[in-house]
């Protein structure tokens, strides 16, 4: 059983949270609220047979609505916990978020 491991990270509780400013909280929301209003403006383009360009154009937006989300929460990662955890002597959150941005890179 993987044992969770507690962040050194100032802003983190105990194990794998993270307290937002609620500014942070609002932006993220908004941007995920955006997305999914795109998401669901497909699925009905496809429900009334929309012509492709159009549907294509509206996951674009989406691609850009969801890769917004992440760049906000990428700033804030590095700008707390792993800034944080480098303080600390400590590279686990860096070498955690190198591990990420592989896999988001595919």
């Amino acid at each position: 059983m993987a044992e969770n491991k507690q962040k050194n990270c100032e802003h983190c509780k105990t194990g794998r949270t993270k307290k937002r400013s609620e500014e942070e909280k609002r932006m993220l929301i908004n941007r995920l609220n955006r997305a999914i209003g795109q998401l669901n403006g497909i699925k009905r383009m496809l429900e009334e047979d929309a012509y492709c360009a159009d549907i294509l154009i509206q996951a674009s937006a989406s691609t850009a609505a969801i890769n917004s989300f992440s760049k906000i929460l990428i700033s804030s990662h590095l700008k707390s916990c792993v800034k944080n955890d480098i303080r600390n002597g400590s590279e686990e959150s860096l070498d955690e978020f190198l591990t990420i941005l592989g896999k988001m890179l595919k």
